[in-house]
Protein backbone atom coordinates (compact mmCIF):
# COMPACT_ATOMS: atom_id res chain seq x y z
CA UNK A 1 0.00 0.00 0.00
CA UNK A 2 1.25 3.35 -1.00
CA UNK A 3 2.54 5.34 1.79
CA UNK A 4 3.74 8.65 2.68
CA UNK A 5 6.16 9.54 6.15
CA UNK A 6 3.27 11.86 7.62
CA UNK A 7 -0.43 11.70 7.76
CA UNK A 8 -1.66 15.00 5.09
CA UNK A 9 -3.21 17.77 6.49
CA UNK A 10 -6.40 19.61 5.69
CA UNK A 11 -4.76 22.56 4.65
CA UNK A 12 -2.51 20.57 1.89
CA UNK A 13 -6.24 18.92 0.82
CA UNK A 14 -7.35 22.65 0.13
CA UNK A 15 -3.81 23.27 -2.00
CA UNK A 16 -4.93 20.33 -4.21
CA UNK A 17 -8.39 21.51 -4.39
CA UNK A 18 -7.57 24.58 -5.56
CA UNK A 19 -4.53 23.35 -8.04
CA UNK A 20 -7.05 21.55 -10.03
CA UNK A 21 -10.03 24.01 -9.82
CA UNK A 22 -7.20 26.46 -11.23
CA UNK A 23 -6.06 24.11 -13.70
CA UNK A 24 -2.66 23.26 -12.33
CA UNK A 25 -1.68 20.05 -13.08
CA UNK A 26 -0.84 18.16 -9.61
CA UNK A 27 2.53 16.57 -9.35
CA UNK A 28 3.41 13.02 -8.27
CA UNK A 29 3.66 14.59 -5.04
CA UNK A 30 0.83 15.90 -5.04
CA UNK A 31 -0.87 12.73 -6.40
CA UNK A 32 0.44 11.00 -3.72
CA UNK A 33 -0.74 12.90 -1.13
CA UNK A 34 -4.29 12.87 -2.34
CA UNK A 35 -4.46 9.23 -2.41
CA UNK A 36 -3.28 8.51 0.29
CA UNK A 37 -5.04 10.92 2.38
CA UNK A 38 -8.44 9.63 0.14
CA UNK A 39 -7.19 5.91 1.14
CA UNK A 40 -7.02 6.53 5.05
CA UNK A 41 -9.97 8.70 5.22
CA UNK A 42 -7.35 11.55 6.85
CA UNK A 43 -9.41 14.26 4.44
CA UNK A 44 -13.32 14.83 4.94
CA UNK A 45 -15.73 13.55 2.46
CA UNK A 46 -16.73 17.55 1.54
CA UNK A 47 -12.94 17.78 0.83
CA UNK A 48 -12.83 14.97 -1.61
CA UNK A 49 -15.88 15.99 -3.13
CA UNK A 50 -14.75 19.44 -3.81
CA UNK A 51 -11.51 17.69 -5.56
CA UNK A 52 -13.60 15.61 -7.57
CA UNK A 53 -16.01 18.53 -8.79
CA UNK A 54 -13.15 20.19 -9.67
CA UNK A 55 -11.30 17.13 -11.63
CA UNK A 56 -15.00 17.18 -13.02
CA UNK A 57 -15.24 20.72 -14.58
CA UNK A 58 -11.36 20.70 -15.37
CA UNK A 59 -10.69 17.80 -16.28
CA UNK A 60 -6.98 16.09 -15.72
CA UNK A 61 -3.94 15.99 -17.93
CA UNK A 62 -2.68 12.56 -19.39
CA UNK A 63 0.54 12.55 -16.70
CA UNK A 64 -1.93 13.41 -14.06
CA UNK A 65 -4.22 10.59 -15.08
CA UNK A 66 -1.39 8.29 -15.43
CA UNK A 67 -0.31 9.22 -12.00
CA UNK A 68 -3.67 8.69 -10.35
CA UNK A 69 -4.15 5.50 -12.09
CA UNK A 70 -0.98 4.17 -10.45
CA UNK A 71 -1.47 5.52 -6.71
CA UNK A 72 -5.20 4.30 -7.02
CA UNK A 73 -4.09 0.65 -7.70
CA UNK A 74 -1.18 1.08 -5.32
CA UNK A 75 -3.46 2.21 -2.30
CA UNK A 76 -4.54 -1.53 -1.31
CA UNK A 77 -2.54 -4.96 -2.16
CA UNK A 78 -1.02 -5.25 -5.59
CA UNK A 79 -0.73 -8.66 -7.41
CA UNK A 80 2.93 -8.79 -7.75
CA UNK A 81 2.79 -12.03 -9.75
CA UNK A 82 -0.31 -12.36 -12.28
CA UNK A 83 -2.11 -15.04 -12.28
CA UNK A 84 -3.61 -14.77 -15.61
CA UNK A 85 -2.01 -13.86 -19.11
CA UNK A 86 -4.93 -12.10 -20.29
CA UNK A 87 -7.90 -10.27 -18.91
CA UNK A 88 -11.32 -8.62 -19.98
CA UNK A 89 -13.15 -6.22 -18.82
CA UNK A 90 -16.40 -4.55 -20.19
CA UNK A 91 -17.89 -1.48 -19.34
CA UNK A 92 -21.51 -2.65 -18.46
CA UNK A 93 -24.79 -3.26 -21.07
CA UNK A 94 -28.15 -5.36 -21.03
CA UNK A 95 -27.48 -8.87 -21.88
CA UNK A 96 -23.62 -8.96 -21.28
CA UNK A 97 -22.92 -12.14 -20.56
CA UNK A 98 -19.61 -12.45 -22.48
CA UNK A 99 -17.50 -13.30 -19.30
CA UNK A 100 -19.17 -16.67 -19.10
CA UNK A 101 -18.66 -17.00 -22.66
CA UNK A 102 -15.19 -15.85 -23.43
CA UNK A 103 -13.82 -16.92 -20.04
CA UNK A 104 -13.92 -20.93 -20.94
CA UNK A 105 -13.31 -20.48 -24.56
CA UNK A 106 -9.90 -18.06 -24.37
CA UNK A 107 -8.46 -20.74 -21.29
CA UNK A 108 -9.37 -23.98 -23.43
CA UNK A 109 -6.55 -22.75 -26.06
CA UNK A 110 -4.14 -22.81 -22.94
CA UNK A 111 -4.57 -19.34 -22.03
CA UNK A 112 -4.85 -19.12 -18.20
CA UNK A 113 -7.15 -16.30 -16.74
CA UNK A 114 -8.12 -14.81 -13.56
CA UNK A 115 -11.02 -12.46 -13.17
CA UNK A 116 -12.18 -10.79 -10.64
CA UNK A 117 -16.48 -9.35 -11.60
CA UNK A 118 -18.56 -7.16 -10.24
CA UNK A 119 -22.05 -7.61 -8.75
CA UNK A 120 -25.02 -5.56 -11.18
CA UNK A 121 -26.14 -2.18 -10.28
CA UNK A 122 -29.16 -0.37 -12.16
CA UNK A 123 -30.42 -1.86 -15.14
CA UNK A 124 -26.97 -3.36 -15.85
CA UNK A 125 -26.37 -6.83 -14.96
CA UNK A 126 -23.27 -8.67 -13.18
CA UNK A 127 -21.13 -12.12 -13.85
CA UNK A 128 -20.99 -12.90 -10.74
CA UNK A 129 -25.07 -12.54 -9.95
CA UNK A 130 -25.22 -14.55 -13.09
CA UNK A 131 -22.89 -17.34 -11.61
CA UNK A 132 -24.79 -17.75 -8.19
CA UNK A 133 -27.92 -18.48 -10.51
CA UNK A 134 -26.43 -21.98 -10.97
CA UNK A 135 -26.50 -23.72 -7.71
CA UNK A 136 -23.55 -24.35 -5.36
CA UNK A 137 -21.03 -22.02 -7.12
CA UNK A 138 -19.06 -19.90 -5.35
CA UNK A 139 -17.72 -16.22 -6.03
CA UNK A 140 -15.65 -16.20 -3.08
CA UNK A 141 -11.62 -17.49 -2.94
CA UNK A 142 -8.78 -16.84 -1.28
CA UNK A 143 -5.89 -16.18 -3.22
CA UNK A 144 -4.59 -20.03 -2.80
CA UNK A 145 -7.92 -21.09 -3.71
CA UNK A 146 -7.95 -18.99 -7.18
CA UNK A 147 -3.64 -19.72 -7.66
CA UNK A 148 -4.35 -23.74 -7.00
CA UNK A 149 -7.68 -22.99 -9.17
CA UNK A 150 -5.70 -21.60 -12.47
CA UNK A 151 -3.21 -23.69 -11.87
CA UNK A 152 -5.29 -27.15 -12.14
CA UNK A 153 -7.89 -25.86 -15.16
CA UNK A 154 -6.40 -22.32 -16.02
CA UNK A 155 -9.24 -20.43 -15.05
CA UNK A 156 -10.83 -18.59 -11.79
CA UNK A 157 -13.59 -15.74 -11.66
CA UNK A 158 -14.26 -14.55 -8.42
CA UNK A 159 -15.28 -11.48 -6.80
CA UNK A 160 -13.03 -8.62 -5.87
CA UNK A 161 -11.75 -8.34 -2.81
CA UNK A 162 -12.00 -5.12 -0.42
CA UNK A 163 -8.18 -4.49 -0.46
CA UNK A 164 -8.26 -4.10 -4.37
CA UNK A 165 -7.84 -0.44 -5.66
CA UNK A 166 -9.59 0.80 -1.75
CA UNK A 167 -8.99 4.44 -2.70
CA UNK A 168 -11.56 3.51 -5.97
CA UNK A 169 -14.10 2.61 -3.55
CA UNK A 170 -14.30 5.34 -1.80
CA UNK A 171 -14.29 7.72 -4.79
CA UNK A 172 -16.29 6.22 -6.22
CA UNK A 173 -18.84 6.10 -3.44
CA UNK A 174 -18.49 10.32 -3.86
CA UNK A 175 -18.62 10.07 -7.11
CA UNK A 176 -22.31 8.88 -7.20
CA UNK A 177 -23.26 11.24 -5.19
CA UNK A 178 -22.10 14.34 -6.20
CA UNK A 179 -22.64 14.18 -9.85
CA UNK A 180 -19.36 13.23 -10.90
CA UNK A 181 -19.54 9.58 -12.24
CA UNK A 182 -19.44 10.65 -15.73
CA UNK A 183 -16.36 12.25 -16.09
CA UNK A 184 -14.06 9.74 -18.46
CA UNK A 185 -10.85 10.92 -16.75
CA UNK A 186 -12.30 9.50 -13.62
CA UNK A 187 -13.71 6.72 -15.15
CA UNK A 188 -10.71 5.43 -16.94
CA UNK A 189 -8.47 5.58 -13.62
CA UNK A 190 -11.35 3.69 -11.73
CA UNK A 191 -11.03 1.02 -14.19
CA UNK A 192 -7.76 0.86 -14.91
CA UNK A 193 -6.35 1.34 -11.39
CA UNK A 194 -8.02 -2.57 -10.63
CA UNK A 195 -6.91 -3.86 -13.96
CA UNK A 196 -3.28 -2.93 -12.99
CA UNK A 197 -3.59 -4.14 -9.28
CA UNK A 198 -5.04 -7.35 -10.75
CA UNK A 199 -1.85 -7.84 -12.37
CA UNK A 200 -2.54 -9.46 -15.71
CA UNK A 201 -0.05 -8.30 -18.89
CA UNK A 202 -2.60 -8.08 -21.79
CA UNK A 203 -6.10 -6.88 -21.49
CA UNK A 204 -8.77 -6.46 -23.55
CA UNK A 205 -11.47 -3.62 -23.40
CA UNK A 206 -15.04 -3.85 -24.29
CA UNK A 207 -16.44 -0.41 -24.48
CA UNK A 208 -20.16 -0.31 -24.83
CA UNK A 209 -22.17 2.68 -27.05
CA UNK A 210 -25.66 3.18 -27.29
CA UNK A 211 -28.50 3.58 -25.25
CA UNK A 212 -27.86 0.95 -23.24
CA UNK A 213 -24.65 1.88 -22.12
CA UNK A 214 -22.77 4.20 -20.31
CA UNK A 215 -21.29 6.08 -23.20
CA UNK A 216 -24.27 6.76 -25.43
CA UNK A 217 -22.22 8.86 -27.87
CA UNK A 218 -19.27 7.00 -29.99
CA UNK A 219 -17.40 10.04 -29.37
CA UNK A 220 -17.05 9.66 -25.73
CA UNK A 221 -16.45 5.77 -26.21
CA UNK A 222 -13.51 6.59 -28.39
CA UNK A 223 -12.53 8.99 -25.90
CA UNK A 224 -13.10 7.17 -22.72
CA UNK A 225 -10.78 3.49 -24.98
CA UNK A 226 -8.32 5.53 -26.00
CA UNK A 227 -7.75 7.50 -22.26
CA UNK A 228 -7.78 3.53 -21.21
CA UNK A 229 -5.20 2.69 -23.83
CA UNK A 230 -2.33 4.93 -23.28
CA UNK A 231 -3.01 4.04 -19.69
CA UNK A 232 -2.04 0.70 -20.01
CA UNK A 233 0.69 1.43 -22.09
CA UNK A 234 2.00 3.64 -20.20
CA UNK A 235 2.14 1.10 -17.18
CA UNK A 236 3.77 -1.12 -19.25
CA UNK A 237 0.33 -3.17 -19.95
CA UNK A 238 -0.80 -4.15 -23.31
CA UNK A 239 -3.87 -3.04 -24.15
CA UNK A 240 -6.65 -3.09 -26.90
CA UNK A 241 -10.09 -1.88 -26.99
CA UNK A 242 -13.12 -3.06 -28.47
CA UNK A 243 -16.20 -0.42 -29.15
CA UNK A 244 -19.68 -2.86 -29.50
CA UNK A 245 -22.82 -1.61 -29.92
CA UNK A 246 -25.15 -1.52 -26.98
CA UNK A 247 -28.39 0.01 -28.68
CA UNK A 248 -30.45 -3.43 -28.01
CA UNK A 249 -29.66 -6.08 -25.68
CA UNK A 250 -26.89 -8.20 -26.46
CA UNK A 251 -28.13 -11.76 -27.62
CA UNK A 252 -32.33 -12.43 -26.01
CA UNK A 253 -31.48 -13.34 -22.55
CA UNK A 254 -31.98 -10.42 -19.62
CA UNK A 255 -31.68 -12.01 -16.09
CA UNK A 256 -29.19 -14.29 -14.24
CA UNK A 257 -30.11 -17.86 -14.65
CA UNK A 258 -31.62 -17.42 -18.32
CA UNK A 259 -28.25 -15.83 -19.39
CA UNK A 260 -26.82 -18.68 -17.95
CA UNK A 261 -28.88 -21.01 -19.91
CA UNK A 262 -27.68 -18.94 -23.31
CA UNK A 263 -24.63 -19.07 -22.49
CA UNK A 264 -24.86 -22.21 -22.59
CA UNK A 265 -26.06 -22.03 -25.55
CA UNK A 266 -23.69 -20.08 -27.41
CA UNK A 267 -21.05 -22.60 -26.02
CA UNK A 268 -22.55 -25.59 -27.26
CA UNK A 269 -22.60 -23.74 -30.84
CA UNK A 270 -25.59 -22.02 -31.01
CA UNK A 271 -27.17 -19.20 -29.27
CA UNK A 272 -27.80 -15.49 -31.17
CA UNK A 273 -25.62 -14.80 -33.88
CA UNK A 274 -24.77 -10.88 -32.43
CA UNK A 275 -23.91 -13.07 -28.98
CA UNK A 276 -21.81 -15.40 -31.00
CA UNK A 277 -19.90 -12.21 -32.86
CA UNK A 278 -18.96 -10.27 -29.87
CA UNK A 279 -17.31 -13.28 -28.14
CA UNK A 280 -15.36 -14.34 -31.01
CA UNK A 281 -14.51 -10.93 -31.59
CA UNK A 282 -13.06 -10.24 -27.45
CA UNK A 283 -11.99 -13.94 -27.37
CA UNK A 284 -9.39 -13.40 -30.73
CA UNK A 285 -8.03 -10.52 -29.37
CA UNK A 286 -7.30 -11.89 -26.03
CA UNK A 287 -5.85 -14.91 -27.94
CA UNK A 288 -3.76 -13.27 -30.21
CA UNK A 289 -2.13 -11.27 -27.17
CA UNK A 290 -1.80 -13.89 -25.00
CA UNK A 291 -0.23 -16.58 -27.70
CA UNK A 292 1.24 -13.41 -29.61
CA UNK A 293 -0.29 -14.60 -33.04
CA UNK A 294 -1.88 -12.96 -35.96
CA UNK A 295 -5.64 -11.88 -35.66
CA UNK A 296 -6.88 -13.82 -38.11
CA UNK A 297 -4.71 -17.15 -36.54
CA UNK A 298 -6.26 -16.31 -33.01
CA UNK A 299 -9.47 -15.94 -34.40
CA UNK A 300 -9.51 -19.55 -36.33
CA UNK A 301 -8.19 -21.36 -32.83
CA UNK A 302 -11.13 -19.45 -31.37
CA UNK A 303 -13.83 -20.81 -34.22
CA UNK A 304 -12.97 -24.13 -33.36
CA UNK A 305 -12.68 -24.17 -29.76
CA UNK A 306 -16.20 -22.93 -29.55
CA UNK A 307 -17.67 -25.44 -32.55
CA UNK A 308 -16.22 -28.33 -31.63
CA UNK A 309 -16.78 -28.46 -27.99
CA UNK A 310 -13.23 -27.26 -26.69
CA UNK A 311 -14.49 -24.25 -24.53
CA UNK A 312 -18.16 -25.86 -23.33
CA UNK A 313 -16.06 -28.62 -21.72
CA UNK A 314 -13.88 -26.23 -19.82
CA UNK A 315 -16.99 -24.28 -18.92
CA UNK A 316 -18.10 -27.67 -17.03
CA UNK A 317 -14.64 -27.93 -15.64
CA UNK A 318 -14.74 -24.31 -14.20
CA UNK A 319 -18.11 -24.56 -12.88
CA UNK A 320 -17.23 -28.01 -11.11
CA UNK A 321 -14.06 -26.56 -9.51
CA UNK A 322 -16.02 -23.82 -7.81
CA UNK A 323 -18.33 -25.54 -6.37
CA UNK A 324 -20.95 -25.42 -8.89
CA UNK A 325 -23.55 -28.55 -9.66
CA UNK A 326 -22.71 -29.39 -13.29
CA UNK A 327 -25.66 -31.23 -13.73
CA UNK A 328 -27.44 -28.12 -13.48
CA UNK A 329 -25.95 -26.91 -16.28
CA UNK A 330 -26.61 -29.43 -18.84
CA UNK A 331 -29.57 -28.53 -19.01
CA UNK A 332 -31.72 -24.58 -18.76
CA UNK A 333 -31.76 -24.14 -15.27
CA UNK A 334 -35.24 -22.95 -14.07
CA UNK A 335 -37.13 -19.82 -14.02
CA UNK A 336 -39.67 -18.02 -12.49
CA UNK A 337 -42.81 -20.11 -13.05
CA UNK A 338 -45.03 -16.89 -14.75
CA UNK A 339 -44.26 -16.47 -17.96
CA UNK A 340 -46.00 -14.24 -20.58
CA UNK A 341 -45.66 -13.75 -24.12
CA UNK A 342 -45.46 -10.85 -26.75
CA UNK A 343 -46.65 -11.69 -29.68
CA UNK A 344 -46.49 -9.38 -33.12
CA UNK A 345 -49.86 -8.29 -34.23
CA UNK A 346 -49.30 -7.26 -37.57
CA UNK A 347 -46.00 -7.32 -39.95
CA UNK A 348 -43.76 -4.31 -38.78
CA UNK A 349 -40.22 -3.92 -38.71
CA UNK A 350 -38.06 -2.89 -35.87
CA UNK A 351 -37.12 1.11 -35.92
CA UNK A 352 -35.45 1.22 -32.49
CA UNK A 353 -34.87 -0.39 -28.98
CA UNK A 354 -34.55 1.56 -25.39
CA UNK A 355 -31.97 -0.52 -24.16
CA UNK A 356 -31.82 0.85 -20.93
CA UNK A 357 -35.50 0.63 -20.43
CA UNK A 358 -35.66 -3.21 -20.99
CA UNK A 359 -32.71 -3.25 -18.46
CA UNK A 360 -35.24 -1.52 -16.10
CA UNK A 361 -37.78 -4.15 -16.43
CA UNK A 362 -35.30 -7.06 -15.10
CA UNK A 363 -34.65 -4.66 -12.44
CA UNK A 364 -38.43 -4.44 -11.85
CA UNK A 365 -39.15 -7.89 -11.83
CA UNK A 366 -36.30 -8.46 -9.67
CA UNK A 367 -33.22 -9.54 -11.45
CA UNK A 368 -31.10 -6.39 -10.60
CA UNK A 369 -30.58 -4.05 -7.48
CA UNK A 370 -31.65 -0.55 -6.72
CA UNK A 371 -28.18 -0.72 -3.75
CA UNK A 372 -25.52 -3.48 -3.64
CA UNK A 373 -27.06 -4.84 -0.39
CA UNK A 374 -30.17 -5.63 -2.85
CA UNK A 375 -31.10 -9.28 -3.11
CA UNK A 376 -31.51 -10.52 -6.83
CA UNK A 377 -34.39 -13.20 -7.71
CA UNK A 378 -31.96 -15.30 -10.17
CA UNK A 379 -35.28 -16.77 -11.81
CA UNK A 380 -36.47 -13.92 -13.19
CA UNK A 381 -35.53 -12.38 -16.52
CA UNK A 382 -37.12 -12.33 -20.28
CA UNK A 383 -36.10 -12.79 -23.75
CA UNK A 384 -36.14 -10.17 -26.24
CA UNK A 385 -35.76 -11.16 -29.83
CA UNK A 386 -36.22 -7.91 -31.49
CA UNK A 387 -33.35 -6.60 -33.64
CA UNK A 388 -33.01 -3.09 -34.48
CA UNK A 389 -33.75 -3.17 -38.14
CA UNK A 390 -35.55 -6.66 -38.25
CA UNK A 391 -38.86 -7.47 -39.94
CA UNK A 392 -41.38 -9.45 -37.44
CA UNK A 393 -44.21 -11.10 -39.46
CA UNK A 394 -47.75 -11.52 -37.64
CA UNK A 395 -47.66 -14.29 -35.44
CA UNK A 396 -44.14 -14.07 -34.88
CA UNK A 397 -42.63 -13.86 -30.73
CA UNK A 398 -41.38 -10.92 -29.96
CA UNK A 399 -40.70 -11.35 -26.37
CA UNK A 400 -41.31 -13.73 -23.33
CA UNK A 401 -41.70 -12.53 -19.54
CA UNK A 402 -40.43 -14.76 -16.89
CA UNK A 403 -42.11 -13.41 -13.63
CA UNK A 404 -43.07 -14.37 -10.09
CA UNK A 405 -46.93 -13.27 -10.68
CA UNK A 406 -49.32 -12.46 -13.29
CA UNK A 407 -49.38 -8.65 -12.82
CA UNK A 408 -45.80 -8.49 -12.62
CA UNK A 409 -45.51 -10.34 -15.74
CA UNK A 410 -48.26 -7.86 -17.50
CA UNK A 411 -46.44 -4.99 -16.34
CA UNK A 412 -43.28 -6.18 -17.64
CA UNK A 413 -45.12 -6.74 -21.14
CA UNK A 414 -46.73 -3.21 -21.12
CA UNK A 415 -43.24 -1.95 -20.13
CA UNK A 416 -41.47 -3.63 -22.63
CA UNK A 417 -44.18 -1.70 -25.41
CA UNK A 418 -43.42 1.46 -25.09
CA UNK A 419 -39.70 0.39 -25.68
CA UNK A 420 -39.55 -1.14 -28.30
CA UNK A 421 -40.56 0.78 -31.35
CA UNK A 422 -42.32 -0.36 -34.74
CA UNK A 423 -43.54 0.86 -38.06
CA UNK A 424 -46.23 -1.72 -38.96
CA UNK A 425 -46.31 0.58 -42.48
CA UNK A 426 -44.11 -1.70 -44.69
CA UNK A 427 -40.80 0.24 -44.12
CA UNK A 428 -37.94 -1.04 -45.57
CA UNK A 429 -35.57 -3.76 -43.12
CA UNK A 430 -32.14 -1.19 -43.30
CA UNK A 431 -30.38 -4.28 -42.19
CA UNK A 432 -28.48 -5.55 -38.86
CA UNK A 433 -25.76 -4.32 -38.35
CA UNK A 434 -22.09 -5.54 -36.71
CA UNK A 435 -22.15 -5.89 -32.82
CA UNK A 436 -18.49 -4.65 -32.81
CA UNK A 437 -17.98 -1.54 -34.30
CA UNK A 438 -14.32 -0.43 -33.97
CA UNK A 439 -10.96 -1.61 -32.43
CA UNK A 440 -8.11 0.61 -30.65
CA UNK A 441 -5.10 0.01 -29.66
CA UNK A 442 -1.67 1.67 -28.79
CA UNK A 443 -1.71 3.53 -32.04
CA UNK A 444 -4.67 4.82 -32.78
CA UNK A 445 -5.21 6.05 -28.80
CA UNK A 446 -2.13 8.28 -29.47
CA UNK A 447 -3.92 10.39 -31.55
Amino acid sequence: MLKLNSMPELSSMLELIEKTRDGVALNPVDVERLIHGIATDAFPDYQVAAWLMAAYCNGLSDSEVYALTDAVAKSGSQVTEPLGLVDKHSTGGVGDKTTLIVAPLVTSLGIPLAKMSGRGLGHTGGTLDKLESIPGFRVALSREQIAMQVQQIGLAVVAQTEELAPADKKMYALRDVTGTVDSIPLIAISIMSKKLASGAPNLVLDVKVGNGAFMQSVKRARELAKMMVRIGAYHGRHVRALLTRMDQPLGYAVGNAIEINEARQCLQGGGPADLREEVIALASQMVSMGLDISLEDAQVKVENALYQGMAWRKFEKWIEAQGGDVSAIQQDLPLAPTQKEWVATEDATVVSINTQAIGQVALELGAGRHQLQDPVDPGVGLTCFAKSGAILKKGELIATVYARSQAEAQRAIQQLQQAIVMDETGRRDEGLQSVVMELIASDEART
